[in-house]
């Protein structure tokens, strides 16, 4: 087995770009390759998973436990396991640095590869990689991949300072190339899903890596034996019964899923039937609906172009079909988004306009704590604060008075700065993207709110036919 965490002295510096290069290089080469991303992330995990051909896990050492961290990370584990980290190898929300990129190289037993952006440096970059060696004596920093070289002059200067004054091996050095670049955002990389050359610009990306990266040296170095497994008690709190079929949109405008997420919806029970809110004309008929997170904004002309879906959608909640939207999802659930000196029309079921803003309105970690009018069964366990993560642009503004609200937000912003998990009929609708994690059950209790007002409404239908 080979495992390796890709990290940077500070966010910025090419690690996703080093990260999906790899990913593809490798498994052009006919390597397993299994990517991991730190933190909660959406959009690197896609075009990771893009590159690698395999759905890219996340691994968060704040809102998961250190043995969940350990279990998913060898449930998951192939031939070739990259991890990429998030901002710089010793960043983190704790001043112990115990959730850093550091600490997970630590928990995982990962040798980290160091990507430098090395615009305008020569000789101070020796005492940068003898700083991030000092630091910490345990982190095994096994090479370093030079990024945005000026030229081969500088990259020859480069390498001799680092031979010269460090133990470090340079693996790779890349030439500042505008074409390796991929379109930003405000919440990062744009997703794969909206990139119509996705796929030419992975294997572009995984060609100039394949060049400027020795591939065998890094192999050589991040060589390890697997991780036992933690004994981690599969939960499941809620008994799993008929199955039932839950449309999930997937497109461009929604494609922020966990792979994790999606695993626990099917071993609750569920066939999950997607369908696309910018094309399909007619919802298909299921027995709930889960539209996740993404950039509705961006796709606000065609979204509300698609009346007759959206139609069919509002009906469907107005009729008391169980749904789940998050973030983007909840956005287009609502009466409209004002972006850029436009209104844009959406589904109405929400009775509350969405408008963007140029800063965050919610951005990190949250915390939540349940209320009783949460719809959804209970599990038979007692009841935790949840933890989980918001990242939003736009406000959900005009609410009437008497809009029930599921969660009260501890830490975070949600919907109004103290509340999160709107309720609509069987609808819930939140700002906050949750993780099927430690004891937030939330896959496994949506499949069975699903499930109940199923069976409710065949006990309906039955009871009129009498």
């Amino acid at each position: 087995m080979n495992r390796f965490l890709i990290s940077a002295a500070h966010k910025s510096s090419g690690k996703t770009m080093v990260s999906i290069g790899l990913c593809a290089a490798l498994a052009a080469r006919g390597h397993a390759v299994q990517p991991f991303k730190k933190g909660p992330d959406y959009i690197d995990p896609m075009w990771l998973s893009q590159a690698a051909g395999r759905s890219c896990r996340n691994l968060d050492l704040y809102l998961m436990e250190n043995d969940d961290v350990v279990a998913t990370f060898a449930r998951h584990a192939s031939e070739v396991n990259l991890v990429e980290g998030n901002k710089g190898l010793y960043d983190g929300l704790a001043l112990d640095g115990s959730n850093s990129n550091a600490a997970l190289a630590k928990l995982l037993d990962l040798p980290v590869m160091l990507v430098i952006d090395a615009r305008g440096m020569t000789r101070g970059i020796a005492p940068l990689i003898l700083g991030y060696q000092a630091f910490d004596k345990d982190i095994r920093i096994a090479g370093v991949i030079l990024n945005n070289l000026g030229g081969k002059r500088h990259e020859s200067k480069l390498r001799a300072v680092i031979e010269h004054y460090t133990d470090v091996p340079v693996i790779g050095a890349i030439q500042h190339d505008e074409r390796l670049s991929i379109v930003e955002r405000h919440l990062g990389l744009m997703p794969s899903n909206e990139s119509i050359a996705a796929n030419a610009k992975i294997r572009q990306i995984g060609e100039a890596i394949a060049e400027q990266v020795d591939l065998d040296k890094l192999l050589a170095l991040s060589k390890k034996e697997p991780l036992p497994v933690p004994r981690t008690a599969e939960v499941l709190p809620i008994p799993v019964g008929e199955k039932v079929k839950i449309a999930i949109a997937r497109d461009r405008a929604f494609g922020f899923y966990y792979a994790d997420d999606l695993d626990a919806l099917e071993a609750a029970g569920a066939e999950l039937v997607p369908f696309d809110a910018l094309n399909d004309a007619h919802l298909p008929e299921v027995d709930g609906m889960y539209i996740g997170g993404g950039f509705p904004e961006a796709c606000a002309v065609e979204l509300e172009a698609n009346a007759t879906l959206r139609g069919e959608i509002k009906q469907a909640i107005e009729s008391g079909m169980p749904a789940y939207a998050e973030c983007g999802g909840l956005m287009y659930l609502s009466r409209g988004i004002a972006y850029e000196g436009r209104s844009y029309e959406m589904v109405g079921a929400i009775p509350g306009d969405v408008k963007m803003h140029a800063k965050p309105i919610g951005r990190g970690y949250v915390h939540l704590k349940e209320d009783e009018a949460h719809p959804w069964p209970r599990p038979d366990v007692p009841a935790k604060q949840i933890k989980a993560h918001e990242f939003h642009y736009s406000s959900l503004e005009n609410l009437p008075s008497d809009t029930r609200f599921a969660y009260h937000v501890e830490r975070g912003y949600g919907i109004d700065g103290g509340r999160d998990g709107l309720i609509v009929n069987n609808l819930l609708a939140s700002y906050t993207h949750l993780r099927t994690i430690g004891s937030c059950y939330w896959a496994t209790r949506f499949v069975a709110f699903v499930r109940r007002c199923k069976e409710q409404s065949s006990i309906t239908i039955i009871e009129k036919a009498l």
